[in-house]
């Protein structure tokens, strides 16, 4: 953990604008809202666009894994380079890349060319490197400052999926257009940009150096042919044993592979891989696929769910855009309390009992959904308090990430968590995407109960995992004393 007193010695220094810090938090946290919204605004709108795309629902899962992968490529990339040159400076290309992809989303009318806005969109993942940077590197900042700025960052973040499910559902249901709510996110990210503009102050540190290309290239190409195998591993021409499939995930294996080879020959690699020596960061990074696993592999799922009729294919409650926006919200607003709630209960519990509480509480909601999922109460109980878990999950990884490194290197300590989010979800995705197509039987758009009831089992065993592996981290010597 770095003490809260210290400043790596920049290799140049910039002029802070003094700016309040109310402005800072409150800026910050419209980043993360407008990242929400972009997150949050397709859930109730994937049941009808079954019909309107004319997709089966598990292909719908594939805009999780198209975002997913292009955040892969982005985070270590812009997390670099707000390190180098400036966070605000690199958050307003980032903004504008997700105001693109938003756009192009916006003016979607078919499958492939909304995957092609949902992967622009995928930039927003270098949206809380950034603002962490812009966060910790305050002269007046420290580490206590960061988690609590975290905390609200993560609500925010939750808010504004909230934000973004509601207003798209209503938006679906007022108007005639299915596509109409598909401008959501550009509203939320073009207002993000103007109005922090004047306002967020730039970075006090700034190390020099140069961004790693060779090994960024690398790191991408590696986890994008991954993900991509896996992804597809199991469909139609990528059966497990095929050719494409074995050489996809061999390619990507002997890539990434070459990629930590580069990286520990280079004097300043895109991600410092001796970081993973340590056990503290170990458990920490494996905390954060199990839970992200689970967050993004039932996105899709939990939205689909709600959605479809009993009288249709025997499960579902039926709602419509509206109402499965109001179903996702016992999920969203426990998570929230979550964040909130997780700097108090980790300096009374510590920060492994949170780390372990969260999981728990993640495996027990599922377990609930998989039991229940007969009956629209206890079943959106289950997923309240699997979202209070997550919420715990959340703030806690990303604060012991951006607390393991220097605060001239804290975008890539944030980058690095978000990275392993992305990779996490990508894995969830995909595997759910594989059980889905296993359950579809041919000619039909939906899947059959089992599709749902093996996601939610399968979840409730990888939580499990992550409180195993949480039970592996060390208490600091502070939370000793």
């Amino acid at each position: 953990m770095t003490d809260a007193g210290t400043r790596t010695a920049p290799g140049r220094r910039r002029a802070v604008r003094a700016t309040p810090a109310g402005a800072v938090i409150a800026s910050v946290a419209l980043v993360e809202l407008s990242s929400g919204i972009t997150q949050g605004f397709l859930s109730p709108l994937l049941k009808g666009l079954t019909d309107t795309l004319g997709v089966t629902a598990a292909d719908l899962n594939w805009i999780s894994i198209a975002n997913l992968l292009a955040s892969v490529a982005f985070t270590p990339v812009l997390a670099r380079m707000g390190d180098l040159y400036g966070h605000r400076r690199i958050l307003r290309w980032n903004l504008a890349i997700v105001i693109a992809g938003s756009v192009l989303v916006g003016l979607s009318r078919s499958f492939p060319m909304l995957l092609a806005g949902q992967i622009l969109q995928g930039a927003i993942a270098g949206f809380f490197p950034l603002l962490v940077g812009i966060l910790r590197n305050r002269p007046d900042g420290g580490d206590a400052e960061s988690r609590r700025g975290i905390s609200h960052m993560v609500a925010a973040l939750i808010g504004g999926l909230t934000l973004g499910l509601l207003s798209s559902g209503f938006v679906a249901a007022s108007v005639d257009s299915p596509t109409a709510a598909l401008w959501v996110p550009a509203i939320g990210a073009t207002v993000a940009l103007a109005v922090t503009w004047p306002l967020l102050p730039e970075s006090e540190d700034r190390p020099g150096g140069s961004v790693d290309w060779a090994g960024a290239l690398l790191l991408s190409t590696g986890l994008v042919a991954l993900m991509l195998a896996l992804g597809l591993g199991g469909t139609p021409g990528w059966e497990w044993t095929s050719t494409r499939t074995l050489a996809t995930l061999a390619g990507g294996a002997l890539v990434t592979a070459l990629w930590v080879r580069v990286e520990l020959r280079t004097a300043e690699p895109v991600i410092d891989v001796r970081m993973f020596r340590h056990r503290a960061v170990i458990v920490v990074s494996l905390v954060t696929v199990t839970f992200s696993f689970c967050m993004f592999g039932l996105q899709v799922a939990h939205s689909v769910f709600l959605g479809t009729s009993p009288a249709e294919t025997g499960y579902g409650f039926g709602y419509g855009p509206v109402a499965i926006g109001l179903g996702l919200l016992p999920n969203l607003l426990a998570m929230a309390a979550g964040a909130l709630a997780a700097p108090a209960v980790a300096a009374r519990l510590t920060d492994r009992l949170t780390l372990v509480t969260g999981s728990l509480l993640m495996a027990a909601g599922y377990g609930i959904a998989l039991a229940t999922h007969d009956s629209a109460p206890p079943f959106l109980l289950g997923t309240a308090l699997a979202g209070l878990g997550n919420g715990f999950l959340q703030h806690s990884t990303r604060t012991l990430a951006v607390e393991s490194v220097p605060h001239d290197r804290t975008s890539v300590g944030s980058g690095i968590n978000e990275l392993l989010i992305s990779v996490g979800g990508s894995l969830g995705a995909a595997a759910v995407l594989t059980v889905f197509a296993g359950h579809t039987p041919a000619g039909r758009t939906l899947p059959d109960l089992g599709a749902y009831t093996t996601s939610w089992a399968l979840c409730l065993v990888i939580s499990l995992a992550g409180a195993a592996a949480a039970l592996l981290h060390r208490p600091t010597p502070e939370e000793l004393r």
